[in-house]
């Protein structure tokens, strides 16, 4: 009788199974990978990536959320890091580098620990302190936003370093009015910013339009090109005679009738026409279908009209010129229009598009984004859209800390003390997340080919007489960020250290890793059929 066991699958075949110490070193190994891959971009001498699709599409950019996005990562734990870092953009709008470089950090230094054979609960307690104290300590380095300058300094912080840099100030310029434009109290709602991007021209020749600029031209070529003091109907209803839901059909049995049915269709049109013209509208927004009669009608009496314009530009419409968006025509009065300074056509490059421009107290506004190449305006959008995000936070919360590094010193140096009052094994854990800390200033001396190890040590010397000292990458010495300007919003640090510490927690409570297998291709496992020679 055969006593051999038989063996128990409980998973299927194809599938692979990592446990304990080796399913953490893999985590903790993609996770630096994929910080190691992004870091050069950190600061204001960091590198650009080109990304380059299977379709032969190519990225050039700076921006981390982009890259992690654009490089498909497969391995689970570096999807983590993806997503930490999308939700710092759409948090906060900026620090998409930092909280990955963060994360590669923190689990860096808890590698070690796992190592000295520390538990990974006991590592991950020892960290939520530390991030706990260290949101404490932002809140008590961080100050109140004095005045309007600040606003710009935080613009131009987070343009450094990025493709906008070579028209930074201008972009910053610009940025900041659109922000101070649409805000309503210390709430920034940035779709009420349109980005419009052309390219032709330099950088320098981008432009901030308080109203909206529409991607779409005149619909006939007899109407002006230009209205000033301009009374703007918004229709969401077709100048064009409806046609019917169901199929219908007309029999028509002699020549007189075919006239009759003509003049009637076109008297129908006329009334149309008649109703947009009485209302004393001289620009006509359409978001449907204008029948080519009625454009004739509406050129006649010198109205300039627009066709089949998104609902989305309709909606900025609205809110720039303060006009009412109308879905019958016979509901359109003078109170229904909107009021601008001047409406013109105007070619960008080889299109013809529509400025509606001067509107008096506009909540919504356009950026147009001028630049040599696709490229170009494409990475100038992201890194515009990055400040919009960071104003847009500082305007709601009001506070600032110093950047170039400073703030991760100070942080640091206080958590080191901090840690120092902790008892037990958890007190190495915090002192590695101060140390991890420090990634932030080390990387930016990297980059910038200085000496980290001095840099470093000149910081922490420093900042033993003021929390605001920062390095200046473009001399290698010391220098006061307030005072030069190099500020970042508060919520960029505070949202950077939560989402880097939850994501360093839940990669290191892993401890087994089940990957399913790909199956056969008829989806069935591969064990589902007998061999051939069983049946």
């Amino acid at each position: 009788m055969n006593n051999q066991i038989q063996p128990i699958f409980i998973l299927p075949e194809d599938s692979k199974r990592t446990i304990g110490k080796d399913a953490q070193r893999n985590n903790i190994m993609a996770a630096k990978a994929v910080a190691e891959t992004i870091r050069t971009t950190l600061g204001p001498k960091g590198m650009d990536k080109m990304l380059v699709s299977s379709m032969g599409d190519i990225i050039v950019t700076n921006d981390g959320a982009t890259i992690l996005d654009e490089i498909k990562v497969e391995h689970p734990a570096a999807k983590m890091i993806v997503e930490a870092a999308k939700t710092q953009d759409n948090e906060v709008g900026d620090g998409t580098t930092t909280v990955a470089i963060l994360i590669g950090e923190l689990l860096k230094n808890a590698e070690r620990l796992l190592d000295d054979n520390l538990h990974p609960t006991i590592i991950i307690k020892g960290y939520r302190k530390a991030s706990e104290k260290a949101l404490e300590i932002l809140n008590d380095i961080a100050e109140d936003i004095s005045d309007s300058d600040a606003y710009r300094n935080i613009a131009l912080t987070a343009m450094t370093g990025k493709g906008a840099e070579i028209a930074k100030s201008k972009l910053a310029e610009l940025t900041v009015e659109a922000i101070m434009q649409v805000k309503d109290g210390n709430e920034v709602d940035l779709d009420n910013i349109k980005i419009e991007k052309k390219t032709g021209e330099s950088v320098e020749n981008s432009e901030l339009i308080k109203g909206i600029v529409i991607d779409k031209e005149r619909v006939h070529s007899s109407m002006p090109k230009k209205i000033e003091n301009a009374k703007i109907a918004l229709l969401d209803t077709q100048l064009e005679i409806k046609s019917t839901e169901i199929d219908a059909k007309i029999q028509i049995s002699s020549p007189d009738q075919i006239q009759g049915f003509l003049e009637q269709e076109e008297r129908i049109l006329k009334e149309l026409s008649q109703k947009v013209i009485k209302s004393g509208a001289n620009v006509v927004v359409c978001q449907k279908g204008i029948d080519d009669l009625v454009q004739h009608y509406l050129a006649k009496a010198g109205i300039y009209a627009v066709r089949r314009v998104k609902k989305s530009d309709m909606e900025k419409l609205a809110k720039a010129t303060g006009a009412v968006i109308v879905n019958n025509l016979n509901d359109l009065t003078e109170k229904e229009l909107g009021k601008a300074g001047v409406v013109e056509a105007k070619k960008v490059g080889d299109e013809e598009m529509t400025y509606v421009k001067e509107c008096q107290s506009a909540k919504a506004v356009t950026l147009l984004i001028r630049g040599g190449t696709s490229h170009v305006v494409d990475e100038i959008e992201r890194a515009v859209r990055d400040s919009f995000g960071v104003l847009a936070s500082s305007v709601k919360y009001n506070k600032i800390v110093p950047g170039a590094g400073a703030c991760e010193i100070e942080l640091a140096k206080e958590l080191r003390k901090y840690a120092n009052t902790l008892s037990g094994r958890e007190q190495l854990a915090a002192l590695a997340f101060a140390d991890s800390i420090e990634i932030i200033p080390r990387t930016l001396a990297e980059n910038s080919g200085l000496d980290p190890i001095d840099v470093l040590a000149e910081l922490k010397s420093a900042h033993e007489k003021s929390k605001n000292i920062g390095i200046n990458v473009f001399t290698g010495k010391t220098m006061d960020a307030i005072k030069e300007g190099i500020i970042e919003p508060l919520k960029i640090k505070t949202q950077a250290i939560k989402s880097a510490t939850e994501v360093s927690e839940l990669i290191l409570r892993i401890d087994d890793v089940i990957a399913a297998g790909t199956g056969s291709d008829s989806g069935m496992p591969k064990h589902g059929m007998p061999p051939q020679d069983m049946m």
